[in-house]
């Protein structure tokens, strides 16, 4: 093997855009488990949408969820780090959503929290393998939140963006794809929860390699020896990148791996 972790995203990178994990990309990331990888899923889902696709890989281990604001032990269901953000700093944000008539979800490091639901939100919800939890919007916020994300158009979330990106607070606010923005600890992000996941393992960034496709994903391409983004990435992603493969459609995660993570 050429790396000893493998660190990969799942929407747009792992899955195709349909959500399907092809059997070419099942074998392919199974194979470099079988040969001594250790393959961690780095996503900006949470545990309980991220779990079904790691079960599907036959595979079990650390996952990187909430866009690296939660660390989890997937086979205990236990919390390994997490960036903890206080309610009260989440308020203006839920506020801008709640008089914009937005769609925005609450979590914690396993639950995801809402105060209502569209009809477009709960299809996406369905989409991830999600399951909210309807709360009242008088109930007080848990103070262990990892994430706040901003659900809605494309049009909608890039005239949000442009405006949040001129407020001042002590949070940050990240695209984690064209129709989500999330909120999150100003130190939470995949490159930095990778990175201290390698140190843990006692593995130099030389021997990590990760794949992924978003502006969400630049921490851990950046910080891995090989950063590889599949095609269908924006072009910013793909110039950040040490390698660009196929894309999501064309089981891009396979490609990438038999091309590079073993000796042939």
């Amino acid at each position: 093997m050429n790396y000893d972790l493998i660190a990969l995203d799942i929407d747009g990178t792992l899955l195709t855009d349909e959500h399907i994990l092809t059997p070419g990309v099942r074998e392919a990331v199974r194979e470099a488990a079988s040969r001594g990888a250790e393959i961690v899923l780095c996503t900006g889902r949470g545990p309980g949408s991220a779990l079904p696709v790691l079960d599907a890989l036959g595979l079990s281990g650390t996952m990187i969820t909430h866009n690296g604001a939660a660390t989890i032990d997937a086979a205990r269901r236990e919390v390994l780090h997490q960036y903890s953000i206080d309610a009260h700093e989440i308020a203006r944000f839920r506020d801008y959503c709640r008089d914009s008539r937005l769609h925005y979800d609450f979590n914690t490091a396993f639950q995801m929290l809402i105060d209502g639901i569209t009809p477009e939100a709960e299809e996406m919800y369905k989409m991830f393998e999600a399951k909210p939890i309807m709360r009242s919007a008088d109930d007080p916020l848990p103070n262990d939140l990892v994430k706040f994300t901003l659900f809605g158009d494309k049009a909608d979330l890039d005239r949000v963006e442009a405006e949040w990106n001129g407020w001042k607070h002590g949070l940050s606010h990240i695209r984690s794809g064209e129709f989500f923005i999330d909120v999150m600890h100003k130190e939470a992000s995949k490159g930095t929860a990778l990175r201290q996941l390698a140190l843990a393992r006692g593995i130099d960034s030389s021997r990590v390699m990760a794949i992924g496709n978003y502006f969400n994903d630049l921490g851990m391409l950046e910080f891995a020896g090989l950063g590889i983004a599949v095609a269908n990435s924006p072009d910013g992603v793909k110039e950040a990148a040490d390698q660009v493969t196929l894309s999501n459609e064309e089981d891009g995660v396979a490609h990438a791996l038999y091309s590079h993570a073993w000796e042939n």
